[in-house]
């Protein structure tokens, strides 16, 4: 009876931990949209100023250039945390390398009694 709870408890845990993973994405993404959005209206309102037009404020490429290499990261941070490429690593591939390392630890210790 305790071993189910043990589980429950384990299942419970990686839940949670990948809610934290899941939210700590949607911060860098708000983070993301929030600063670059501010960067780029500030460019804008600046290219205006020094007489473009709106149009070309806005597509002008330093303006475009700021969301990019973040983005990037972003996009990487995304398909980290939604496990788009687990077919790589396999599904359960963390907790199969975290039993194996245990395992060969256990075994050495037993080696070294």
């Amino acid at each position: 009876m305790e071993t189910n709870k043990y589980i429950k408890d384990d299942k419970y845990l990686q839940a949670k931990k990948k809610v934290k993973v899941i939210k700590g994405f949607y911060s860098h993404l708000a983070v993301y949209i929030i600063i670059n959005g501010f960067i780029t209206i500030s460019k804008i309102i600046r290219n205006i100023a020094n007489g473009d037009s709106f149009i070309d404020a806005m597509f002008d490429i330093g303006t475009l250039f700021i969301w990019i290499p973040w983005g990037i990261g972003v996009l990487i941070h995304g398909l980290v945390v939604f496990e788009v490429f687990s077919f790589v690593l396999g599904k359960n591939w963390e907790e199969r390398k975290i039993k194996e390392l245990m395992e060969k630890e256990s075994k050495e210790m037993k080696e070294y009694k």
